[in-house]
């Protein structure tokens, strides 16, 4: 099933997935002011677990290039694989088995790395005009069961994937080899508890986000280095005041990261400094419903001139223009995702 195209004064896309049961895809094009219009939804294939705040940050991707979208289905075990038009439009091409509960899915060059949380660990997939092929020797067990991890994503360079582990309280990195298996691995204490959703600068600063066990008032995000193919603290738990800040991006010119605080309906931004220490500038540089809970997922889109986040529990899609000082301008809120909404990719 293909949706509807989408016309010449459209921008670029926002994608969602529902996470029911039979998952779907909602597509919305993207105005030049930053707009969005609802233009159809897309089954997956497979089944979302039908529940609301589903707990990962990247199950919805879009691929380097471009040209596909990658959705996780939590409660089938597979992976849908999505061609991207040039309009934005989607059509399933393929369904995959991945393992137990994947909840996050990262992709460079070719090379899809999918993060299974029933049985934590992960998967390894070559995606190509051909199709997606599971590759031999590309599975791979964390190390503890009880790791409970968040997400899974590759540093710059593509020398290594990243996991945040809730469970451990720690940040995991496997070595990714020539032939894009997983080599050596390595594990670090997180600077603060409850590691959850992570971004890369280009130039391989991490910033994690610290939910600190939802404790009120308690949210943090720290950032890291790679040294000598290792994580290395530069910057240890920098409080924003508010509460369950679980997502987090970085701008185009790796100046600034935008995180959002699920218990109080919260965008804050840090800024990014030239060696990689982070700082808090604005808690609350855009606001959902100040206090309420619900915003999570989030995405810049392409060019960096527009944030997007969903809330679940208002069943909304909020907007924000990025200023070049980082500062956010509302843009309005969109109906019509439903409270299992998770994952959000913009082109």
């Amino acid at each position: 099933m293909q949706q509807e195209p989408m016309d010449g004064t459209s921008s670029g896309a926002v994608y969602v997935q529902t996470n029911a049961a039979p998952n779907e895809v909602i597509a919305f094009r993207r105005g030049a002011d930053g707009s969005l219009e609802r233009i159809g939804s897309v089954a997956t294939g497979g089944e979302g677990d039908a529940t609301p705040h589903l707990q990962s940050q990247g199950s919805v991707t879009l691929t380097g290039d471009g040209q596909y979208l990658l959705v996780t289905n939590a409660a089938s075990d597979d992976l849908s694989v999505f061609s991207v038009a040039a309009d934005g439009s989607i059509e399933l091409r393929e369904l995959v088995h991945t393992g137990a509960t994947p909840r996050s899915v990262a992709e460079r060059d070719g090379l899809v790395v999918v993060l299974n949380t029933g049985e934590p660990g992960l998967a390894a997939f070559r995606l190509h005009a051909e199709g997606i092929v599971r590759m031999e020797g590309g599975d791979q067990e964390l190390a503890a069961s009880d790791a409970d991890p968040a997400q899974v994503a590759f540093s710059p360079d593509g020398s290594m994937v990243v996991i945040t582990e809730r469970g451990t309280d720690s940040i995991v990195t496997y070595e990714v080899t020539p032939d894009g298996t997983f080599g050596a691995s390595s594990e670090i204490a997180s600077e603060g508890p409850t590691p959850y959703g992570f971004a890369f600068t280009s130039g391989g600063t991490l910033i994690v986000t610290e939910a600190f066990g939802a404790e009120k008032g308690a949210a943090a995000a720290s950032s890291y280095a790679i040294e000598e193919g290792s994580l290395v603290a530069r910057t240890s738990s920098v409080g924003n005041g508010r509460s369950e800040i679980c997502w987090a991006v970085i701008t185009p010119d790796d100046r600034f990261a935008f995180t959002t605080n699920f218990a109080d309906g919260a965008v804050s931004r840090y800024a990014i400094a030239a060696d990689g220490s982070l700082s808090l500038e604005d808690a609350t540089a855009g606001v959902s419903v100040d206090g309420m809970p619900g915003l999570r997922d989030e995405a810049l889109s392409s060019d960096g001139r527009f944030l997007y986040a969903i809330d679940a529990d208002s069943g909304r899609i909020y907007g924000w223009s990025v200023d070049a000082d980082g500062a956010l301008e509302p843009i309005g809120s969109w109906e019509g995702v439903p409270k299992t909404v998770a994952g959000l990719a913009a082109s």
